[in-house]
């Protein structure tokens, strides 16, 4: 609802859209009024309509072709309106200005464009550091951080430079850079990206990449540009512009040498204009849209679903877009026979209860989902940055991490036990062991799971001939666990955005349209590169929506097909418009060569063709996928 508000706040901004329609209006009633012959001034009331619709089309036409030699559909209304006016056929100039006006703010609606969302982004960028010299800290602007220097980072701090960890250990979460759905511990000399959250330990880094060449600042440049080459679709009206006045006016002037009467070229010139053609487009994409909107999706550009039709390709992140992006406990094992699997998962949940690790908080609410026991009073906790918890729980000393924490505990973990745990890490799983006093008493599994809707709406998207493809920052064995869940059988793992990015320009290279869909900042560039970009409205970041050109309001992906289908039939809906219009402007204009169409008659014909493309366009409101 709130992205729903936003847009139509934004569509009211632009471009003086309440003043369009205020004009629209007053125009349509004088023309009515124009029409039945009610008419109190010394002038006809379509004279209204000439002058505040058919004004800016003429001015508009006269730029256009004077500045840049660019001619549009609307220099064939101009040619229209002005033969209409100098031979007293005001009424016929009044109703196609209206007409071609309207058209017009239609198509203003339907081809808005998004905001970058590139301000969000750079509220990402870091401000300070911390940098160490001469054995004291100082604060310093991030930008000012040279290569090399030494740099101090604190719990909840973003690290300011890319860099190296020299001392200390943590967890560091890169869901910016890689949409990862959790934190990875970190120690001396791994790398870590300028954007990323140290959530844990403080610990010391240096600086390698600084400035214009940190993570986060090359991100914000993939975004600026990532949709510098994204063709916009040209209305087709405008397309076949040059060729439809040469035409015209051709066609206009042979008839009046050889008929000699300038009444029918005038006719021709009005039944030549194209308002059902400039309708066709934007009425059917404005019914889709509506529709769209019914079934979850925002669509923020207009000549997105256009484009969405011609896709072969749809690329997907995988946390939070195909899965729920939050892990759950999917396998509790006790291994010695004193402890039930029940226990074990209350002993392990009650020392995990003051944990702000993610997964810790994890195994507590899957906890206290699958379980209505109340929890275990816990003392004595201790967070082990990069390791897991310690703490006491009913008089017992509680160890609940990763391997390395058993390790320096001196606890044993039996070949068997890590045969078993090896099984779930290579399905992406994350596995939590417990000791209890000093003794391994089993283990806890937590993963990502598969929305319940993934699998079908995947098979649904290979029905229509559109090949899903999973693009992820996660690991290997992550992605290809998930990708076998879903029938996906091309896999990217390990993407960093720029990965994304250049995975996408391969395909469009290749002539393949693709669409991307994501959740996370780091999936913002992509969706900007795609031919498509659709964002999860919901569980999404702000600059992953802005950056999109569809939002997924409710994130009920199930819905995808239909809108993939959707786009597709709005396609055959706008071929058929354009169709029936061509062919009644050709029938109109060969009874207005022989004389059996007036002016008034030939546009009254010729825009109840803008009607019957009006109707058919909305029949696409309540068109469903079967």
């Amino acid at each position: 609802m709130k992205l729903l508000m936003k847009k139509l706040e934004f569509l009211l901004e632009k471009g003086g859209t309440q003043k369009d329609v205020t004009l629209l209006v007053i125009s349509g009633v004088s023309l009515i009024f124009s029409l039945t012959g009610w008419n109190p001034f010394p002038f006809d009331l379509a004279w209204i309509s000439i002058i505040l619709c058919g004004i800016p089309i003429i001015l508009e036409a006269i730029i256009g072709l004077v500045t840049a030699f660019d001619i549009k559909a609307d220099m064939l209304v101009s040619i229209a309106l002005i033969a209409s006016v100098c031979i007293g056929e005001d009424f016929a100039a009044g109703e196609v200005a209206f007409i071609m006006q309207l058209g017009g703010l239609l198509e203003d609606l339907t081809v808005a464009k998004a905001r970058a969302g590139i301000e969000k982004l750079v509220h990402l960028t870091p401000q300070t550091a911390r940098i160490i010299a001469d054995g004291t800290e100082k604060i310093v602007p991030a930008e000012e951080v040279p290569v090399n220097a030494l740099l101090r980072v604190l719990p909840g701090e973003t690290v300011p430079v890319d860099g190296v960890i020299i001392s200390g250990q943590t967890s560091v979460n890169q869901a910016v850079m890689t949409g990862e759905s959790l934190p990875v511990d970190k120690t001396v000399g791994d790398k870590v990206s300028s954007g990323t959250v140290n959530q844990f330990g403080a610990f010391e880094m240096r600086a390698t990449k600084v400035g214009e060449d940190s993570s986060i600042q090359r991100m914000i440049r993939l975004v600026q540009s990532a949709d510098a080459g994204k063709a916009k679709i040209v209305g087709v009206a405008d397309r076949w512009a040059t060729w439809i006045v040469v035409i015209a006016l051709s066609a206009a002037a042979l008839t009046w040498l050889i008929s000699g009467e300038i009444i029918r070229a005038v006719t021709i010139l009005v039944v030549f204009c194209p308002c059902a053609l400039v309708l066709a487009t934007p009425t059917a994409i404005m019914a889709a849209i509506g529709n769209a909107t019914k079934h979850g999706f925002l669509v923020r550009e207009g000549d997105a679903l256009e484009r969405l039709a011609s896709v072969t390709k749809i690329t997907f992140d995988k946390t939070g877009t195909l899965t729920y992006g939050t892990p759950q406990v999917t396998t509790v094992a006790s291994i010695v026979d004193e402890i039930a699997d029940t226990e074990l998962y209350r002993l392990c949940a009650s020392a995990e209860q003051l944990s702000e690790h993610p997964l810790g908080k994890a195994i507590v609410r899957s906890y206290k989902q699958d379980s209505d026991v109340e929890l275990l009073f816990c003392e004595k906790f201790q967070m082990l940055p990069g390791r897991g918890v310690c703490a006491e729980v009913i008089g017992q000393k509680i160890l609940a991490g990763n391997l390395e924490m058993l390790t320096e505990n001196k606890i044993d973990v039996p070949e068997a036990v890590l045969a078993q745990t090896n099984q779930y890490l290579s399905q992406g799983c994350t596995v939590t062991y417990l000791a209890v006093s000093e003794l391994l008493s089993g283990y806890i599994v937590l993963s990502d799971t598969v929305r319940e809707e993934s699998v079908g709406m995947v098979d649904a998207l290979k029905d229509l001939n559109v090949e899903p493809v999973l693009l992820t920052g996660d690991n290997e064995r992550a992605a290809f666990a998930i990708a076998g869940q879903l029938h996906i059988e091309e896999v990217h793992a390990d993407c960093l955005p720029e990965d994304k990015l250049k995975q996408i320009d391969a395909y469009q290279k290749k002539d393949e349209a693709v669409c991307m869909i994501g959740d996370g900042v780091n999936d913002a560039p992509a969706l900007k590169k795609a031919n498509v970009g659709i964002a999860m409205g919901g569980v999404g970041s702000d600059i992953a929506v802005d950056a999109a050109d569809i939002a997924l309001v409710d994130d009920e992906i199930k819905e995808l097909p239909h809108l993939i289908a959707l786009s597709k039939r709005m396609m055959m809906t706008i071929k058929l418009n354009m169709t029936f219009s061509m062919t009644l402007n050709f029938v109109a204009i060969i009874l207005a060569i022989i004389g059996t169409l007036n002016p008034v008659v030939g546009a009254l014909v010729h825009n109840t063709g803008s009607v019957l493309v009006i109707i058919n366009s909305s029949m696409l409101l309540k068109w469903r996928k079967k």
